[in-house]
């Protein structure tokens, strides 16, 4: 069952978003050589308690904390700990969340830890990122779930990759519905599977964690042996980016970007939806 939002709960996912948003750039901030990945939890940890917010990833499933940090091979849900210590040159995913008043809203990117980055790191991180709103673009009145794994899948696959080959599209991870919960139906996938068909039609009160994973090489992927970081099986590095997403009658709505989403939209010819808390 998908959940459709009212234009109310929909405001209240907002607040939630501009929460992830705030994580987002305080961590983003703090992802400098020598930080590691605990102070970057550490730093999440704070925003959620000043914005009098919750966490939705610490005790989820019997996750150890407020947010994921993935680090260079490792494509989603790294454990933050003392021990991983950012180096320049490293590339590190952070996937954050947080509840106000039982609404959720969830969000990812991939920073690069100070400088000296191969172009191929740099490319891998641009092409899932606007894969990613390629897909936010597809969310239109009327078109379906799976117009929106085409479009990501599409602009991955018409971007050629430095050294050649082919991007691995992550095949056992994909995007959600959210509202209630942090992952509700439908799964998104972030390819088109036959399988799957059409999937259900896009409506106002529809709302998507739209998350392309992508690696340097293989789509494959394995979980290390504490149960949640997912790794590249040939040890290719990989990149996440997340936004959660809410149609309306006038468009989508951006929850988790700070300005809806209005900028990056125009760019693809597409209005955004006006923000209810503005």
């Amino acid at each position: 069952m998908v959940q459709i939002k009212t234009p109310e709960q929909i405001a209240k996912m907002r607040e939630a978003g501009l929460v992830v948003a705030a994580i987002h750039a305080a961590t983003r901030e703090a992802a400098v050589p020598g930080a590691t990945t605990k102070d970057l939890d550490d730093v999440a940890r704070k925003v959620i308690a000043d914005h009098g917010a919750k966490s939705n990833f610490l005790g989820y499933g019997g996750f150890p904390a407020t947010i994921c940090t993935s680090v260079n091979e490792v494509v989603v849900h790294g454990i933050p700990d003392g021990k991983t210590v950012l180096k320049d040159g490293d590339i590190i995913s952070v996937d954050a969340g947080a509840i106000v008043d039982g609404w959720h809203g969830d969000a990812a990117f991939t920073a690069f830890v100070g400088g000296g980055h191969a172009p191929e790191l740099v490319e891998l991180s641009r092409v899932t990122e606007e894969s990613m709103w390629a897909g936010i673009a597809a969310m239109k009145n009327g078109n379906r779930l799976v117009d929106v794994s085409r479009a990501i899948e599409t602009y991955i696959r018409r971007q050629p990759k430095p050294g050649g080959g082919r991007y691995g599209i992550i095949e056992d991870y994909g995007g959600h519905g959210i509202g209630t919960e942090m992952h509700m139906d439908p799964h998104l996938l972030n390819y088109v599977s036959r399988k799957r068909g059409k999937g259900p039609k896009l409506v106002p009160g529809f709302c998507l964690a739209i998350e392309p994973m992508v690696s340097l090489g293989t789509p494959h992927t394995e979980v290390l042996s504490d149960d949640w970081t997912v790794i590249t099986t040939d040890g290719t590095w990989s990149s996440h980016w997340e936004h959660s997403v809410a149609l309306t009658e006038e468009g989508p709505l951006v929850l988790t970007a700070v300005d809806g989403g209005r900028a990056k939209l125009a760019e693809l010819g597409v209005t955004a939806a006006p923000d209810p808390l503005a």
